[in-house]
């Protein structure tokens, strides 16, 4: 049943992308001039989870590669890689330049000074979820340092500028902005429509099912791939000819879990405790979860971090805010209301 496993992986960037040729025609011109040896803007790249964030940078990225030798990239997902330090390595790392470098001794300075005497090929670097960063400042590190092209993604402008400081955020503002919107039904269905084309067997899951996993997703194209995903994969363990309905209702149920557990793993140790809080007490207001979560950790962040914490977890999926700024409360995201495989 499954050809080619994959298309059907969660990171897999296609040959072809659909419907974002603007955007990728826009972050193309912005790298554009790297292939000449030349500087290049920053490109920030915002908009919801699932709409192709992640996967427009790395395929713009990659054929810029294919197009120029002198031309690497690497990838920070700045989620896991939350510290200034962590993020700094990973470049270093990815351009083999971690040698004698000591996670436990080695001063933030000798990484930088490391990275200004990289002369090997421009990198463009991708900050891949930028507003998780707990110091931002390795962003302006980058910024001054004209060998690297830099890609910062995050789901909201706003989160990413409040978290710099001003010498910072006036370059952010005046950086090339390419914005993702949420994708209509129609556009999901030609998405997991190509996945299943290049990833299945013919006639394993018909327009129809195709159709309702694009309803069921609302606009996510993450969750549309795993819903296809996971179906097949239940479908190929039963020795099915094709994808039942039955499965795809399971499928969906299973998919959502699969991604929620994963943006739950993801989160920081102080991220991890304002969730806990809201999971056991909530509903509670911001003001209410940062006292609590200041009894609980050693070194309380700021009350405007927590409220970005409270933010990020709720464009995930994994709570939800409700009342308008003054009377918010945040709790747990309500699972029964997801669109279900219909």
């Amino acid at each position: 049943m499954i050809r080619d496993a994959r298309v059907l992986r969660a990171g897999f960037v296609p040959r072809e992308i659909e419907h974002r040729d603007a955007e990728v025609n826009h972050l193309s011109s912005v790298l554009e001039p790297i292939t000449n040896g030349d500087p290049a803007d920053t490109a920030v790249v915002t908009g919801p989870s699932g709409t192709g964030k992640t996967c427009i940078s790395k395929f713009v990225t990659e054929r810029l590669r294919e197009e120029v030798l002198d031309v690497e990239a690497t990838y920070v997902n700045c989620w896991r890689n939350y510290t200034r330090f962590r993020a700094l390595y990973q470049i270093l790392d990815d351009i083999g330049a971690t040698i004698d470098i000591h996670r436990q001794s080695t001063p933030h300075d000798e990484l930088i000074d490391r990275l200004q005497q990289h002369d090997g090929p421009r990198t463009v670097v991708i900050l891949d979820e930028a507003d998780q960063l707990e110091d931002p400042s390795v962003i302006y590190d980058l910024h001054s340092l004209p060998q690297f092209a830099i890609i910062c993604i995050a789901n909201k402008e706003e989160e990413l500028f409040s978290r710099v400081d001003d010498r910072l955020v006036s370059r952010l503002r005046s950086s090339e902005h390419v914005r993702m919107d949420k994708y209509h039904d129609e556009q999901l269905y030609d998405i997991v429509s190509a996945r299943a084309k290049w990833g299945l067997e013919k006639d394993v899951v018909d327009d129809d099912q195709l159709y309702r996993i694009a309803d069921a997703a609302a606009g996510d194209a993450r969750l549309a791939i795993g819903i296809l995903r996971t179906a097949a994969n239940k479908a190929d363990r039963e020795n099915r000819g094709r994808i039942t309905d039955d499965i795809l209702l399971d499928a969906a149920e299973d998919a959502r879990a699969q991604i929620r557990q994963k943006s739950l793993d993801s989160l920081t140790p102080h991220q991890r405790t304002v969730y806990d809080i809201v999971r056991d007490r909530g509903p509670l207001s911001p003001s209410e979860i940062h006292d609590r979560y200041s009894e609980e950790v050693d070194d309380p962040r700021t009350k405007r971090t927590v409220r970005s914490y409270l933010s990020k977890m709720a464009q995930y999926n994994l709570l939800e805010a409700k009342g308008t700024s003054r009377d918010r409360e945040y709790s747990l995201v309500d699972s029964a209301a997801a669109s279900p495989v219909q």
